[in-house]
């Protein structure tokens, strides 16, 4: 019986077997694909290793035993004070969670951007912004994509490692839904008036020198500023000299919390 492709050729008109002059070899008979190998075959689990659940579910009994983290780290320069969640510790929680329940947080992808920023110093910080694609891979080796951003200053070369460090931060912070337990702005309702104009540069230096502004208003002042964008606007100080209102209210902070240049 002939072949497929003898059949084939005869119909094209084509030279079939010893025929075929021109040495050219016809393709052969389609042969069935078998199906890759499964990795996971001939696994058998030891004592520690986790439950080989889809990721999925992997991933959510990382958050069931993370629950919450508190703003444990602090920042208090120049007057301005806030707690906030340390990247590091961050990953303390999640580390030993995610290795018992067999899930992998791998970089897929990382998309970044640059800039430079002037100090007031004079010097140039370089600015990165990154854009990274995860991988959370589960125990059964299936995967979450999930995106974040992250930005970082840097006056050497630690931008990228700062934004990429953020970008983890914000992955494992919002894909966990990981809450601080702190009180619910939600829980306090103040009713709004009419909008006010933005205060002037020389209103906010006559509070900041007035000797009954206490230091934790001159924090919140100097978080004003920042949003204002007008930290380093000079005025007038108390002695007629110029300076800018981030050196006046650092001044101020200073010497009334006993740490006064």
């Amino acid at each position: 019986m002939s072949t497929i492709q003898e059949r084939a050729a005869a119909a094209a008109g084509r030279p079939t077997g010893d025929d075929q002059q021109d040495g050219r070899v016809l393709p052969q008979e389609p042969v069935e694909q078998l199906p890759a190998p499964d990795p996971m075959a001939d696994y058998e689990p030891g004592d520690d290793d986790p439950e080989m659940v889809p990721v999925h579910i992997a991933w959510l009994r990382v958050r069931r035993e993370i629950r919450a983290i508190g703003k444990g780290s602090e920042y208090n320069e120049r007057g301005t004070k806030y707690n906030y969640r340390a990247a590091d510790t961050v990953v303390q929680y999640f580390g030993p969670v995610t290795i018992k329940h067999g899930v992998n947080v791998i970089p897929f992808k990382t998309e970044t951007t640059y800039g430079s920023k002037q100090t007031k110093s004079g010097s140039t910080m370089r600015e990165c912004s990154v854009t990274v694609t995860w991988h959370i891979v589960g125990p059964k080796g299936d995967v979450i994509v999930s995106q974040t951003a992250g930005e970082a200053l840097d006056t050497s070369d630690k931008s990228t490692t700062k934004a990429q460090t953020v970008a983890l931060r914000n992955l494992l912070l919002n894909g966990g839904l990981i809450p601080t337990n702190d009180r619910d702005p939600d829980a306090d309702r103040i009713e709004r008036g009419v909008e006010a104009p933005a205060r002037s540069a020389e209103s906010y230096r006559d509070e900041i020198v007035d000797p009954k502004t206490s230091p934790g208003r001159l924090q919140q002042i100097s978080y004003e500023l920042r949003n204002l964008r007008i930290l380093n606007q000079k005025v007038q100080n108390e002695t007629g000299d110029w300076e800018t209102l981030d050196g006046l209210g650092a001044r101020m902070y200073g010497e009334r919390t006993g740490g006064g240049q």
